[in-house]
């Protein structure tokens, strides 16, 4: 996770005012940063260096920077150790580039750019961009018509701003999957990864939606849709201060952008197990955890159904036997644990009082424990001796999400790895799973875009219920247990999640007209046993919901009361983007029944107390 910004001035210099967005945004990475500029001459000047940004300001103390127009980034490193060649901006004497995010097909584009001539000095995935970009302007398009070609042919999340020698009127900005903010202020515009960057320079913020870009100016911005059709993002007023929709981004709640921020999350999560030289997953543990005898999985709500997917991955693909637990039954259960034996402990906040608990029993117990938690110097890492750190960032929705889908990514992965230190997945193998987990944040943006049908399928079936069912076998079990939880969450609407071979021993007796039934049935092993209950129940009437893939969708016959058609994804990365749909359903339904989105009754984000 990194932060970006771009200014351009009729005034000021605008290094000392890139400097301060940066330090702004440090909290998304700080492993190295830079800052390039346009001279008076047109030409990019640079200014890099790795470590906090501390050392880049020594560096321009020495060796100062000025221009009108320019771009600055602090990183996070995925693609590329933290060293000064790797640091943004990546440029060429065309163009530079910041960017946020991840470029997914960055090997295929610079196998194609080696070949047409274009050499390459960094190890990140973000020069594939620049030299893209310098190769389209090499070849006579203008920047705008350069800008189009490249973002066409990019996969992946991404925020990026570009600067144009020659052009110090002009910044080029675009995003998809990651947030990039636009501020408007007296004579001076910007672009940021969010508006407290842009909050000092400007009284006004817009931001773009998914595959928007953005031409600015000194004095106006126009955006641009996929197409490179002009339109309009709202506007709003900002206070630089103190805004606590500052962190929404101007969506309308929290939760909103939190679950359109999965894409990125996952994707860094799993960049920082990823070694890209070798393209293969890295853990480490101060022992050796493939060689524990047995293996327990202990969370609360959320972060235990994350488990309950998680147990059906290290059973199937590392073979280590697996527990499930609630953490606040384990704790007080007083359970027999295996000699040598290993828990993962997992916590959004890392905070709960019932994980922290069974881990200290656990602890007492001389068990090795390992924490998975989103808050670094939190109770249950610190108390932990191996740790797991999902990459989801700050989460305000009281309801989980992107820290639901780090959590599943994280778990995922290690179960790959586990599986190859225990010599049960070969070289070959490991391969094959490391480049589906890297389909997985493009797989649930094309989820996400599904966006609207959803909405309709919320508005006209769920809201209106009084009772829901969700099913799912295998993974899918664990997603209609959560599916449940949200919908309950957020809208008040009883629902329940059920295994669907468990349909016939007693939720088959709930089913009639009104209640809507959602079946979770991805084309997988279990997927004709799935379609037999989908058929039991709309033998009795059940207003039947299939969300499925396109083959599913395919093999079910007559009429459905709902059907959302999902993107294939291999059953390894499938409860990604699943997850994706049930969160879509719950927020949407809530919104219709005008509840608390973000703060639901009763509810709080951190249970710290019993």
């Amino acid at each position: 996770m990194c932060g970006i910004i771009g200014v351009i001035s009729q005034k000021d210099n605008v290094a000392p005012q890139i400097m301060a967005g940066l330090r702004l945004l440090e909290y998304r990475g700080y492993d190295s940063a830079g800052l390039a500029v346009l001279d008076a001459s047109g030409t990019i000047r640079r200014a890099r260096a790795a470590g906090k940004l501390a050392a880049l300001a020594e560096r321009l103390n020495q060796n100062p920077l000025s221009g009108s127009t320019g771009v600055g980034h602090t990183r996070w490193a995925t693609h590329g150790a933290a060293t000064e060649v790797n640091a943004h901006p990546l440029a060429t004497d065309q163009v530079a580039v910041v960017h946020n995010g991840i470029i997914e097909n960055f090997q295929e584009l610079k196998t194609e750019l080696m070949a047409r001539g274009r050499k390459f000095e960094s190890q990140t995935d973000t020069e594939v961009i620049v030299q893209l970009m310098s190769q389209k302007l090499t070849e006579g398009l203008d920047p705008f018509a350069a800008t189009q070609a490249v973002l066409s042919r990019l996969d992946g999340a991404f925020a990026l701003v570009f600067l144009f020698a020659g052009q110090p009127n002009l910044l080029i900005g675009a995003r998809r999957g990651s947030p990039l903010a636009i501020g408007y202020g007296d004579g001076t515009m910007c672009l940021g990864s969010d508006a407290l960057a842009v909050g000092p320079l400007s009284d006004r913020v817009s931001y773009l939606d998914d595959d928007d870009w953005v031409v600015i100016t000194a004095t106006e911005a126009v955006v641009r849709d996929r197409q490179g059709q002009t339109v309009k993002r709202p506007i709003v007023a900002l206070d630089p201060l103190v805004s606590v929709s500052l962190g929404k981004s101007g969506y309308r709640h929290y939760m909103r952008k939190e679950i359109l921020e999965q894409p990125q999350v996952v994707g860094d999560t799993l960049r920082s197990l990823l070694d890209p030289q070798k393209g293969r997953l890295t853990l480490d543990f101060p022992f050796d955890l493939h060689k524990t005898p047995r293996l327990g999985l202990v969370g609360c709500g959320t972060s235990y159904y994350a488990a309950q997917v998680a147990r059906h991955f290290l059973e199937t693909l590392a073979k280590i036997p697996t527990d499930l637990e609630v953490a606040s039954e384990f704790r007080y259960r007083k359970p027999v644990l295996t000699p040598g034996g290993s828990f993962i402990f997992i916590s959004q906040s890392g905070e709960t009082a019932d994980t922290l608990a069974a881990l200290r029993y656990c602890r007492d117990q001389g068990q090795n424990v390992i924490s998975l938690v989103n808050v670094p110097g939190s109770s249950i890492e610190r108390e932990a001796n191996g740790r797991l750190l999902t990459k989801a960032g700050p989460e305000f929705g009281v309801a989980s999400t992107k820290t639901f889908a780090a959590q599943l990514i994280l778990l995922t992965a290690l179960a790959v790895v586990l599986g190859a230190r225990r010599g049960l997945i070969d070289q070959k193998e490991e391969s094959r799973l490391t480049r589906l987990l890297l389909e997985a944040p493009a797989l649930m943006a094309e989820a996400l875009s599904l966006d609207e049908e959803i909405k309709t399928l919320a508005k006209t079936l769920i809201a209106p219920a009084r009772d829901v069912l969700y099913l799912g076998r295998g993974t899918s079990y664990a997603l209609a247990l959560e599916g449940a939880l949200k919908l309950k969450e957020l809208s008040y609407i009883h629902a329940e999640g059920y295994a669907s071979g468990e349909l016939k021993h007693g939720p088959i007796a709930l089913v009639d007209e009104s209640v809507p039934v959602i079946f979770l049935a991805p084309s997988d092993d279990y997927f004709p046993k799935t379609v037999s209950n989908l058929e039991e129940v709309r033998a009795r009437g059940g207003q039947v919901v299939f969300v499925g893939d396109a083959e599913g969708a395919n093999k079910i016959k007559g009429e459905l009361a709902g059907r959302l058609v999902l993107p294939y994804a291999d059953p390894l990365i499938a409860p990604l983007v699943y997850a994706v749909a049930a969160q879509l359903l719950a927020y949407h339904a809530a919104v219709f029944k005008g509840t608390d989105v973000d703060q639901p009754r009763n509810l709080a984000k951190s249970v710290t107390v019993e």
